[in-house]
């Protein structure tokens, strides 16, 4: 059964372009790679025909996968979102009450994760932690470095 995930517009845009150039740009390229192998004569002990059709059969792999992903992805309409709640796409700031630094983290699709850019995973264990919670809950995060106590501070879109 196919896993359906949300995205922003900007994370499905994205997802779909990188499909499209998987398609018309990486595709194409194989495709030569292979015919310039087998113009080289018997294909028996041509090691880099069989590297074309391995690396052919790697990118169907990863574009029949991709293909899923967009079928199955779902634009999160931000105005429907409750703020009462963490959910995906709402920002989220909490406090480490360990060492009381606050962080601001935005809560996105595992596709769209980027770290540097303050944006989390649903699926990572700080993600799954926090959502369903509300402002002024406290909260304790597994972690690969052990259990972290966070409080919610606020929740924005």
């Amino acid at each position: 059964m196919a896993t359906i995930a949300y995205y922003t517009e900007e994370g499905l845009k994205k997802l779909k372009d990188e499909l499209h150039h998987l398609k018309t740009v990486d595709r194409k390229m194989i495709i030569k790679a292979i015919a310039d192998a087998r113009d080289k004569g018997d294909l028996s002990e041509n090691a880099e025909y069989d590297a074309a059709k391995n690396d052919q059969g790697l990118l169907e792999i990863k574009i029949a996968k991709m293909e899923e992903i967009v079928a199955n992805a779902r634009i999160v309409d931000a105005s429907k979102i409750d703020i009462t709640k963490v959910s995906i796409l709402t920002t989220v700031k909490i406090k480490n009450l360990k060492n009381n630094m606050e962080m601001k983290y935005t809560i996105v699709a595992e596709n769209e994760a980027d770290l540097k850019a303050g944006k989390i995973s649903i699926d990572s264990p700080i993600g799954k932690g926090l959502v369903g919670k509300a402002v002024g809950d406290k909260v304790e995060v597994t972690v690969p470095a052990g259990i972290i106590p966070f409080q919610i501070m606020e929740i924005t879109i």
